[in-house]
């Protein structure tokens, strides 16, 4: 009669542990507490503002979930000691020199701690190090900074409102151009010179290439200046030549001058001697009443008998 009662009672308890084994599980599984049986190692942090930040927070490296803080007490006058445990297996990737931050899970999660940064040269981080905070941006810091934001947006859309206000009513150049006729006639203008510039500098532009055109046409004087040496040699030639000229009459000149200024001279005594100038015109004079003369005198004989048969033939057979 008793062994029936003992199997239900063993059946039972077995029941009742399977039961408690699933429970203990589920809370295990649910409550992340299977990681308490991971190897995990102690490291220190000093705040000087936690903002919040809680015991059971998470630890993030890399994107990656590797401990929970542990621990918060003051330190100092008044800093925070932030006390965390990771992963022992994170520890090789981990050095001295990181930092560590506060940041958000999420936008408006929960505070975590992320580690991030260091350098290859120095060591992996050890049991009970300290690491070194870097810049932690606070929600309060963020509202500020969109605060200030805010008003520089305003001030910038009181200034633009302020000078739309002055083009609708035409102040300054460009309110002016806008509203008033004169000053858009004058740019008009001011266009309309340029393109006509513009189109007889195109116009100077094709004579220049008509004229270099015409430099490499054979037959047209430009380019047998410019090509045919016999025609360029005779030019050089005829430079040269009056460059001769121009050298003889300027030592001419040199020497009528020099012989001038020298009083003993034909041209000095003609020039400087008063008296010799004097008996040269007595000589014109002479000379020219003895040219009277003698037209009289041939004159005369023209009409003697003697010789008035000579110049009656001559003048016939001029005639003829």
């Amino acid at each position: 009669m008793n062994e029936p009662s003992d199997k239900r009672g063993i059946i039972v308890g077995l029941f009742i542990l399977i039961g408690i084994s699933i429970l203990i599980a589920g809370i295990l599984i649910i409550g992340n507490l299977h990681e308490t049986f991971k190897q995990k190692m102690k490291v220190n942090v000093l705040f000087e503002d936690v903002n919040g930040l809680q015991v059971g927070n998470n630890v993030w490296f890399s994107g990656v979930k590797i401990g929970t803080v542990n621990n918060m007490e003051f330190y100092g006058k008044a800093q925070v000691k932030v006390t965390f445990k990771i992963e022992t297996k994170v520890q090789p990737y981990i050095r001295k020199d990181a930092k560590v931050k506060i940041s958000n899970d999420g936008l408006i999660g929960n505070k975590i701690l992320v580690i991030y940064g260091g350098t290859p040269t120095a060591g992996e981080v050890q049991e009970d190090d300290t690491l070194s905070t870097g810049k932690t941006f606070s929600s309060e810091e963020m509202m500020n900074t969109l605060q200030d934001n805010n008003n520089n947006l305003k001030s910038i859309t009181g200034d633009f409102k302020i000078i739309s206000k002055k083009l609708i009513n035409g102040e300054g150049t460009i309110g002016k151009l806008l509203k008033d006729s004169s000053v858009y006639s004058n740019i008009d203008n001011a266009t309309k010179s340029l393109q006509q510039a513009s189109a007889k500098a195109q116009q100077l532009i094709a004579s220049l290439s008509t004229f270099s055109s015409g430099l490499n046409k054979k037959g047209t004087l430009a380019n047998q200046l410019v090509t045919d040496t016999v025609v360029f040699n005779s030019m050089k030639s005829s430079v040269l030549q009056l460059q001769q000229i121009a050298d003889t009459a300027s030592v001419f000149i040199s020497d009528l001058k020099h012989a001038g200024n020298n009083p003993k001279s034909s041209i000095g005594i003609l020039l400087h001697d008063e008296e010799s100038g004097a008996h040269l015109k007595a000589t014109i004079k002479n000379l020219e009443s003895s040219s009277q003369k003698l037209d009289e005198d041939l004159a005369a004989a023209q009409h003697s008998f003697l010789l008035r048969k000579y110049f009656k033939k001559k003048e016939k057979s001029e005639t003829k």
